[in-house]
């Protein structure tokens, strides 16, 4: 894929006004935030995670609360199989054509016997879950408590709810052995470069990163290349971690590649009330 340079549509951030002076006066009965949406108010005490030290007994209490959350997950998707995460997008619709690369993805990855694992909500979501039920495969779902309630979608055999990321990160690596990532927001853009941290700095091994939509992230792959290999910020076959592609059989050939290495499904043991 041919190198293209950044593109700039004429309008810069860090740019001063040269002529302040010109400007015709703001608006007095609006405020700068005016336009933007009121903010969300967290409930419980899981805004104040990250706010500095607390009571001490409130620390441990909380630590024992993480402790306990890891535990579940690990008893949830302790025998999901070979499993592949699919990011992407929960604001994409049924007739969107990102919708659709996704759940033919699922059904791809279903149909080789591959367990497909998500966020469970809505879009990117539950296309690649949908995608899993079509092609006769298993569909897990791992959601994030947020403020905005997120109801599952209905394509799920397994729904686990988790009230930290970085909990919910570790699962979803933990379990999976590759990603796949359509289209998305922050939050995909913040699953894709931590995993891509992890297998660079070899926190993981060989961990496949297939990006489905090759108009969507060219742009990204182009600053990737131009920026940062070339200010050396990053090394030039650290874009060699990634897979740029449209066709889902490309993404279910690097993940069944990755598969291969992994020891087998342990059996549950009735003795600790596990299932699967």
């Amino acid at each position: 894929m041919a190198a293209k340079g950044p593109q700039r549509n004429g309008f810069n951030l860090l740019d001063t006004d040269p002529n302040p002076t010109d400007r015709q006066p703001a608006d007095q009965s609006a405020t700068p935030r005016d336009h933007l949406p009121k903010p969300v108010e967290i409930r419980g005490h899981d805004s104040q995670f990250l706010t500095g030290p607390r009571a001490r007994l409130e620390e441990l209490a909380r630590v024992l609360r993480i402790s306990t959350e890891f535990i579940r997950g690990f008893r949830a998707l302790h025998f999901v199989g070979p499993c592949v995460t699919v990011f992407g997008s929960a604001r994409f619709t049924e007739d969107h054509r990102y919708y659709q690369l996704a759940r033919d993805t699922g059904k791809a990855l279903a149909e080789a016997k591959l367990t497909v694992m998500t966020g469970g909500g809505p879009g990117v979501m539950e296309a690649a879950n949908r995608g899993a039920k079509e092609g006769g495969g298993k569909s897990i779902g791992c959601n994030i408590e947020l403020p905005h309630e997120q109801e599952p979608n209905p394509y799920l055999d397994k729904f686990v709810e988790f009230r930290y990321f970085f909990v919910r990160k570790v699962m979803l690596v933990k379990y999976s052995a590759a990603f796949v990532v359509c289209p998305g927001g922050f939050g995909t853009m913040d699953e894709v470069f931590e995993t891509l941290t992890l297998v660079q700095t070899a926190k993981i091994g060989h961990f496949p990163v297939v990006l489905m939509g090759v108009e969507f992230w060219t742009p990204m792959l182009d600053f990737l290349r131009n920026r940062m290999v070339a200010q050396g910020t990053i090394g030039a076959d650290d874009l060699d971690l990634i897979t740029l592609t449209d066709d889902p059989a490309v993404a279910v050939a690097a993940a069944a590649r990755a598969v291969a290495g992994k020891p087998p499904v342990p059996k549950p043991n009735p003795l600790l009330a596990e299932s699967t």
